[in-house]
């Protein structure tokens, strides 16, 4: 088993996060694949961030707000 660390991105409405997870690589068809607890990191942080509760959200990711851009 090979574990490898990657950032993945969590966009909802005006807010992206960076969350940190890890890639478990195996000999299967499955691989790669992630834990259940990055699963729900990842979940956790999408609830927050449709609440807008940055606080929450970024105690388990880098949150930054997005602004568009119209030309």
């Amino acid at each position: 088993m090979n574990k490898r660390r990657h950032i993945k991105l969590v966009h909802e409405g005006d807010y992206v996060a960076e969350v940190a997870i890890e890639l478990i690589d195996e000999d299967n068809g499955w691989s790669p694949y992630i834990t259940l607890e990055d699963a729900e990191k990842l979940d956790n942080v999408r609830i927050a961030l449709r609440k807008k509760d940055i606080y929450s959200a970024s105690k388990l990711a880098n949150v930054y707000s997005l602004t568009p851009i119209t030309l």
